[in-house]
């Protein structure tokens, strides 16, 4: 019998996306209460749950070989991997946001940014000529303008209730987000048979 490849999965919102997705593929498996480590019904896959924001490393040290998770948290961790299988559930945009008639000072010479995504974030204005002074958050980032920490945030944006109810609104959209199923490297050419049959089963019709 075939050994199961191992795939950590995102707690959160985006798990049980995941899993309604697995599920209708014929995939099914369930989390045990407290429990971190399942299988699935088919044997295919030992499933790992991990945080969001962790879940690069585990994939990029081989503790699991594949992972679901958006293309936002990669780039923040800097590692390379090969994409699997593109999703179109759990997208977001990655967006601008400030309390509504904001506005700037021109004797600004740099724009003052929260947000947990501090690379992108960086590399997008430095990409565009623009100097940003980045303020590092790990949550709660539209509360930054709110209390004057930063004019501006950069976030994900689903629906934009949350900047609504804070009385913030885009300026601009830096990116979409997709979610990807992406592979180790090396486990990718040690397995890549069982991973393409894998993706078979889950590519979207």
């Amino acid at each position: 019998m075939k050994k199961p490849l191992t795939i950590a999965l995102p707690k959160g919102r985006l798990f049980e996306q995941v899993q309604e997705h697995f599920y209708n593929k014929g995939i099914e498996f369930s989390f045990e209460k407290r429990k971190l480590v399942a299988y699935d019904n088919k044997g295919l896959l030992k499933i790992f749950l991990v945080k969001n924001s962790d879940l690069p490393a585990y994939v990029a040290h081989g503790i699991a070989g594949l992972g679901v998770c958006g293309e936002d948290v990669v780039y923040e961790t800097g590692y390379s991997f090969y994409n699997v299988l593109p999703f179109s559930f759990g997208g977001t945009k990655l967006c601008m946001a400030a309390m509504k008639d904001y506005k700037s000072d021109s004797k600004e010479t740099h724009m003052t940014i929260a947000t947990s995504f501090t690379d992108y974030t960086r590399d997008y204005f430095h990409k565009q000529g623009i100097p940003v002074k980045i303020i590092k958050l790990n949550g709660s980032v539209e509360l930054a303008p709110v209390l004057g920490l930063a004019p501006y945030i950069v976030d994900l944006v689903e629906t934009g209730s949350t900047l609504k109810a804070n009385n913030l609104e885009v300026l601009r959209t830096l990116t979409d987000i997709k979610v990807n199923m992406i592979a180790n490297r090396a486990y990718y050419k040690f397995h890549y048979e069982a991973i393409n049959e894998l993706a078979d089963i889950l590519r979207e019709n």
